[in-house]
């Protein structure tokens, strides 16, 4: 299997000592919440894996740059690690289905996370939103003229949970915790989610931790969270398990 690894700023030790000291906090939230305020300021970049219906899959690790996807999927994997060997297995697990590293096993959707990822998070939009949530049915990567998003990519029915924008209130909020990942609910055909990101409450103020790929600010980046969700149509939220049956410690 090929392999591409770049850890941009970073050093192997460097990622060792901070996956290490992740591994000391109990909190799976606090644990995201450490790991994550290390990776603000990694600038935005799009399109950094290796892998299409042409071309076989690449395991890559690009730290250089990161999109709103792959940066939670680094995230996620190294709050499941004690070191770096075990963060390259568990972002295997994480990325693909079963740690099998293929292009037609990859995670492509946030909903993915929900249908293959359940060891390590749970859906928890339905709890926090009850009677406010919606559900629908989706064709994930079906486009309304039929054609695909991903080409080689079979479409695949998904019921979606989503909480509307318009009856999020303190009462909603006051159910999310840090480290909780939230998708921004797509109201296109075939998208579950069109944005991913982290939520954090500091306790002062709620921050939409994401790779932001707007022109002024392209890097991971703190942003107010009810600002940032007005206006949009809702939101899919995954909480990190405290702890998942198949972390790799070595």
């Amino acid at each position: 299997m090929k392999e591409n690894i770049l850890l941009g700023k970073w050093t192997q030790d460097g990622l060792e000592r901070l996956i290490s000291s992740a591994a000391r906090i109990k909190s799976a939230g606090e644990r995201i919440d450490f790991l994550s305020k290390h990776f603000l300021g990694t600038d935005y970049k799009e399109s950094t894996l290796t892998g299409d219906i042409n071309r076989p899959e690449v395991f890559v690790v690009n730290l250089e740059g990161v999109d709103c996807f792959t940066f939670i999927d680094y995230i996620e994997a190294m709050r499941l690690s004690s070191s770096f060997s075990a963060f390259t297995g568990n972002l295997k697990m994480v990325r693909y289905r079963m740690g099998e590293v293929a292009f037609d096993t990859r995670n492509h959707f946030f909903r993915d996370w929900r249908e293959f990822n359940t060891d390590f998070v749970s859906d928890v939009t339905e709890r926090i939103g009850a009677h406010k949530a919606r559900k629908i049915v989706k064709m994930l990567n079906e486009k309304k003229d039929g054609t695909y998003y991903i080409q080689g990519i079979s479409p695949v029915s998904r019921e979606i949970t989503y909480i509307p924008t318009d009856v999020i209130d303190d009462s909603v909020l006051d159910q999310m915790r840090t480290g909780d990942y939230v998708g921004v609910y797509s109201a296109m055909p075939g998208l579950d989610v069109s944005h991913v990101g982290i939520y954090i409450n500091d306790g002062d103020s709620i921050y939409w931790r994401n790779a932001s790929s707007d022109k002024r600010n392209r890097m991971v980046v703190d942003q107010d969270f009810r600002d940032y969700i007005s206006g949009r149509p809702g939101l899919v939220v995954l909480r990190p398990k405290d702890f998942p049956v198949h972390l790799l410690t070595e």
